[in-house]
């Protein structure tokens, strides 16, 4: 089976321990997880995960299975084979002398991002986009000498009304014991 990389979309109630729970089963099945990102959703009380994950796509299935076993977990979808959006943020500090700042803010403008701090030795710039745009922008930037890179990880959503974890169970539904049946 080949091994590909998964975007998973988790709903999940707004608890300590949620996202612990949730790694700590990646962990057990041996998975390196690529990126997590987390955070409020549209429904009050009621997160959003994305997880980034390699794996085929029969041990994937598995592990959803597994995870929406979780109490907390109200739905979670794999939607590597759907229409997406997805972004990644990253925040890069660059050294910066006089001569190389013109330089710079040329490249900063050619990929749509932004100069958010500016020091006499160094500059931060903000971009937003797919994977492949932020790690372009960072190659293009690392002949100037990356002091300093925070990537947030994919965050995805499908595209339209198709696949995405909607808020189709409320979380009072759930119940606080699963006895391993869905």
């Amino acid at each position: 089976m080949a091994v590909t990389k998964h975007t998973l979309v988790a709903l999940v109630e707004d608890r300590p321990g949620v996202l612990n729970r949730m790694v700590s089963l990646f962990r057990r099945r041996g998975f390196n997880i690529e990126s997590i990102a987390v955070g409020a959703s549209e429904i009050p009380h009621l997160s959003r995960m994305t997880i980034v994950v390699n794996g085929s796509a029969a041990t994937i299935e598995q592990v959803r299975k597994q995870s929406d076993k979780i109490v907390s977990v109200i739905k979670i979808s794999d939607i590597t084979d759907e229409d997406t959006v997805t972004r990644e943020l990253a925040l890069i500090k660059v050294k910066a002398t006089p001569a190389t700042r013109s330089e710079i803010i040329q490249i900063v403008d050619i990929f749509r991002a932004s100069i958010v701090d500016a020091s006499p030795d160094s500059m931060v710039i903000e971009v937003t986009g797919d994977e492949d745009k932020v790690n372009s922008l960072f190659k293009l930037l690392r002949a100037f000498g990356i002091k300093e890179m925070n990537r947030t990880g994919r965050v995805a959503m499908t595209r339209g009304g198709a696949g995405a974890p909607a808020a189709g169970k409320e979380p009072s539904k759930r119940g606080t014991g699963r006895g391993g049946k869905s």
